[in-house]
């Protein structure tokens, strides 16, 4: 069985002066970085926590659902 897909949201934040990566299945599931791709490494290790934090205690855990609107937008016609 191969991992579940999650989509990765990623930005700049002017707040935070760094990039964040948010991933809106897994709430609250985020990680930061320097850069784009630390941010992206770093959500890679969350998502993992996040899956075996849930497994142990018997969570569910959520079927990638989550869609962009941009990409919903694009299918919806």
């Amino acid at each position: 069985m191969t991992a579940p897909h999650y989509h990765i949201n990623l930005f700049w934040s002017d707040d935070d002066l760094c990039w964040i990566a948010d991933v809106p299945d897994l709430r609250p599931c985020s990680a930061h970085g320097e850069s784009p791709q630390e941010a992206l490494t770093n959500v890679g290790d969350a998502i993992s926590g996040w899956l075996e934090v849930a497994r142990e205690n018997g969570f569910a855990v959520p079927t990638p659902r989550y869609r962009p609107a941009i990409y919903a937008a694009k299918f919806a016609a």
